[in-house]
């Protein structure tokens, strides 16, 4: 006889349904790397088919102090130090424990799929997930709370995100290059899948729309990852067309730092010959030789505002918003300067 309606199972019981001792059970509900994927599967279908968030151990109840899983797949320098020292500090002033998924590594551990029936976790923050939108959306569905940092892809939209005006800035910094001048400028984005580089890449031309002007192919590079390897190796591409551009844009501070050494290696002055600008505006945006104009994400107040959101979710409070989009700032400095020269071409 089944257990009655509304009783959640317990790890006993998905053992009992899938044949599988409770050790393993309790591996793949835990995340473990040692598990056969067909064994996960089997498992994570069981809980499945049970409709609820997955089995509690027997006589336990998922804690209302449960711990905030916080996974982010990437070094935690600049960028993303700064995002989960601030959700760090927010979460424990909730008075709730932290659990930290981070570094490369992580990026090819399966979590996700077992998060829900954790009973240690209470909720998530994901920050810019490497998972495809499916595996968001099988989360969504058993009813577990979480909150998206800067999605990479698109997402529902009753699935809970923060990020960054990511077009309205890049729209900011281009128009302030138009305004000195500015018509042949090289952009450097991202990856091409990535929602923040079809927002960016929207914005920056817009502006040189207005002035009738449009980016032919050449001027535009994207790389894979973004970092300051391959700013350099866009921007040298982009600085050897016999007629190169007279500013580069970076999607993001490292690709502009690539940048500002592939004009030094070809003589280039910045900014008298060469207008360079990022994004993101990180520590290194203010250690660079001349100081880097770019566009101020508010990256602390991105990881405050995913633990304020995941908050009232666990406090089963409706959200009217669940998109939130925090404002950016253009940050002028000695990268960018008036247009100095006709862009002809140069040896």
């Amino acid at each position: 006889m089944g257990r009655p309606a509304g009783v959640r199972a317990t790890v006993r019981d998905i053992a009992a349904e899938t044949g599988l001792s409770i050790a393993t059970v309790s591996r793949v509900l835990n995340g473990a790397a040692n598990v056969a994927p067909q064994t996960r599967e089997l498992v994570l279908q069981a809980v499945r088919r049970r409709g609820d968030r997955g089995p509690v151990r027997r006589g336990e109840q998922r804690p209302a102090s449960g711990a905030v899983f916080v996974r982010c797949p990437y070094v935690l320098t600049d960028y993303f130090g700064l995002i989960v020292s601030s959700i760090a500090e927010t979460i424990e002033l909730h008075g709730r424990q932290m659990v930290l998924n981070a570094g490369e590594a992580a990026q090819t551990a399966v979590v996700l799929p077992a998060l829900a029936a954790r009973p240690d976790v209470a909720g998530a923050i994901l920050i810019l997930p490497p998972e495809p939108p499916q595996d968001l959306v099988r989360l969504r569905d058993q009813r577990f709370p979480f909150v998206v940092i800067d999605p990479r892809t698109p997402v529902p939209k009753d699935i809970v995100t923060v990020s960054a005006a990511h077009l309205a800035g890049a729209r900011r910094l281009m128009s302030h290059l138009v305004e000195l001048g500015h018509r042949r400028v090289g952009i450097i984005g991202g990856p091409r899948e990535w929602l923040a580089n079809d927002a960016r890449m929207a914005g920056y031309i817009a502006p040189l729309a207005d002035a009738g002007v449009l980016p032919t192919p050449e001027l535009v590079r994207h790389v894979r990852e973004p970092n300051t390897a391959n700013g350099f190796q866009a921007a040298s591409e982009l600085l050897d067309l016999p007629q190169r551009p007279t500013a580069l844009v970076a999607f993001n501070d490292k690709m502009a730092v690539g940048a500002l050494a592939a004009a030094a290696q070809r003589g280039l002055r910045v900014p008298q010959d060469l207008s360079v600008a990022g994004f993101d505006d990180i520590d290194m945006s203010q250690a660079t030789s001349p100081l880097l104009t770019t566009v101020r994400q508010p990256l602390q107040e991105m990881g405050r505002m995913a633990v304020t959101m995941l908050m009232r979710l666990l406090e089963r409070h409706t959200l009217e918003a669940v998109h939130v989009s925090l404002g950016t700032e253009l940050v002028i400095r000695d990268s960018t300067a008036p247009a100095g020269h006709t862009g002809r071409p140069w040896t």
